[in-house]
């Protein structure tokens, strides 16, 4: 099974590095554009800012959620303590967003 999937992937690489081959004017039009690629950078840099951030975020919550709501279960009277760390751990995904719109921005 390993073997198959690393000819598929290995496959697809190749496939995919004859998709993006260029010739050598089309190599010079494109580095005359860099300004293009900057931006692009700028805006796949962003979504990995949110993307890393949201998924960090959905792990805390889950690990966080779960633990409020076994103590909660056990002792009613946590509630107003559990919860707030629960809203600390969603706040990772929007410290994320701040930063894509700084990069965005800046």
């Amino acid at each position: 099974m390993k073997k198959k999937l690393f000819l598929i992937l290995t496959v697809l690489a190749c496939a995919c590095t004859a998709l993006f081959a260029q010739e050598a004017e089309a190599a010079e039009e494109v580095a005359a554009n860099a300004g293009g690629i900057s931006a692009g950078i700028k805006y796949l840099a962003a979504a990995i800012a949110v993307g890393l951030a949201c998924l960090a975020g959905g792990i805390a919550v889950a690990k966080i959620g779960s633990s409020a709501m076994g103590a909660m279960s056990e002792n009613p009277e946590l509630s107003g303590k559990a919860l707030p760390f629960v809203g600390l751990a969603e706040g990772i995904c929007l410290w994320g967003m701040l930063v894509a719109v700084l990069i965005l921005i800046l």
